[in-house]
């Protein structure tokens, strides 16, 4: 027992005299656990994909089987100690956890960084800013680390602003705002409806688009305009959008199955491909009818290839006018998880 506190000592120690120089790189470090403890047992891919609030412990205790109960890393751009301390403290079952706090881009050219990412067995991205992540983080050596942990077959997971960015395209927020759906379905070719593209690359998320907070903040608007925006843009019909509501999380195994955790009955909402829009242009409200959203329950077995969803928790057709929202009669959505 003596041993093993000297060995969360000593490693601690040594990353600690690391922290005054890896602060004038643009980053701060922390850690807790037994950084030299051999991994218990292999890892697996997989993604988590967390949509705010509360974390659904199920959840990452599915995560953290996936990354051999070894050492992850947490990965933000703002905060502390809080998600490594969770992760070590209140759920257990892992050997370490490193939290690597971003201030600027330099960091992610960061020799020690980027070991810190590449031993990890599983990687967490916290919740924030995403214009951050992607200021700091795209088209770096750290971007390229990150899709190398998953080409090798480890877990990776991400909560709201986390979350946004897991996708092959992303609402990045770069305007400062936290863009509702109310504008973004009043002027959905606007300044302030931001997408990014080229960033994450995770399989069975090639053609996706997620957001987070999703039935709490009323986001489906705001997901409809988006699948609209890149529909044009990019002139493909085969988009798909995945909203995930608080203290909800939809876990993605290596074969592209997806299981929803929950602690409060929340759904994950699946949204398209819908069709193009009647009415797309600069400065006017969009259009466009029939978009099918279907719901992910905890009940529920969603198919990343095909988005085929076994026992759907919901199912129902939106349209669009003029930039309102109308629901069609059909298995409705359900009201936001409390």
């Amino acid at each position: 027992m003596l041993g093993a506190v000297l060995a969360v000592f000593c490693c601690t120690s040594a990353f600690a005299a690391d922290t005054s120089d890896s602060r004038r790189d643009g980053y701060r470090y922390y850690a807790i656990g037994d950084l030299a403890a051999p991994r218990p047992a292999p890892t697996r891919a997989g993604a988590m994909l967390v949509g705010g609030g509360d974390w659904p412990y199920p959840a990452f205790r599915w995560m953290i089987e996936r990354a051999g109960h070894g050492r992850i890393v947490i990965l933000r751009a703002s905060g502390s100690t809080e998600a490594q301390d969770e992760f070590f403290n209140d759920i257990g079952g892992i050997t370490a956890a490193q939290t690597l706090v971003f201030e600027d881009r330099r960091a992610a050219s960061d020799p020690q960084v980027l070991d810190i990412v590449r031993q990890a067995d599983g990687i967490f991205l916290a919740g924030g800013d995403q214009s951050n992540y992607v200021r700091y983080w795209q088209g770096t050596p750290l971007n390229r680390a990150l899709d190398a942990h998953v080409r090798a077959g480890k877990p990776i997971g991400g909560t709201s602003a986390g979350l946004a960015i897991l996708g092959a395209h992303a609402y990045g927020a770069m305007d400062g705002g936290s863009l509702s759906s109310k504008d973004a379905l009043n002027d959905p070719t606007g300044p302030q409806l931001t997408l990014v593209d080229d960033f994450l690359h995770l399989p069975y998320l090639e053609r996706v688009l997620t957001d987070s907070h999703f039935g709490k903040r009323d986001r489906l608007g705001r997901l409809i305009a988006m699948l609209a925006r890149l529909a044009q843009e990019q002139g493909r019909g085969d988009l798909v959008g995945i909203g995930v509501d608080e203290y909800t999380a939809l876990c993605i195994d290596g074969d592209g199955i997806g299981r929803v955790f929950s602690g409060n009955g929340g759904h994950v909402w699946l949204v398209g491909p819908q069709p193009a829009a009647t009415v797309y242009a600069a400065g006017k409200p969009l259009s466009l009818r029939a978009v099918p959203v279907r719901g992910v329950g905890s009940d529920s077995l969603l198919h990343l290839a095909d988005f085929r969803i076994e026992r759907p928790a919901f199912s129902a057709l939106y349209d669009v006018e003029a930039g309102r929202l109308i629901r069609r009669d059909a298995n409705p959505a359900p009201t936001a998880a409390p």
